[in-house]
């Protein structure tokens, strides 16, 4: 009866330590600022910078022009993210509200697509 009884305590002691000792959470990725290039468009390759903020659980922040040709910003209605992907929609004037779907892959670089035609990246500014 002493062996089942030590091993339930050092089970139940286990299983207490390992419930207390829990990863700290895992830093918030997708927020901060980004350079994003399209290349491919119709008009040449197009960056954008962004500054993704978290405001009541959600990402938000919009886009603009680092190089000051357009001085409009363009508003990013949505930001829908997973573990490793983010998609953004940003709101044109011309073609409405358009994606951009960008994967990790690294901690500093995202790849993906504007509107599943063009290639695009993203470089974290640091």
């Amino acid at each position: 009866m002493q062996k089942v009884s030590l091993f339930l305590f050092i089970f139940l002691l286990g299983i207490c330590a390992k419930g207390y000792s829990q990863a700290a959470p895992p830093a918030d990725f997708f927020a901060g600022k980004w350079e994003i290039t399209i290349t491919g468009t119709p008009d040449g390759d197009a960056k954008m910078v962004t500054n993704l903020i978290r405001k009541d659980g959600k990402l938000t922040g919009e886009m603009k022009d680092p190089t000051g040709k357009r001085t409009e910003v363009t508003p990013i209605t949505k930001v829908e993210e997973g573990a490793s992907k983010i998609t953004i929609y940003i709101d044109t004037a011309q073609a409405g509200e358009i994606p951009i779907e960008l994967n990790k892959v690294d901690d500093d670089h995202l790849k993906g697509q504007l509107m599943s035609m063009f290639d695009t990246t993203a470089l974290r500014i640091k």
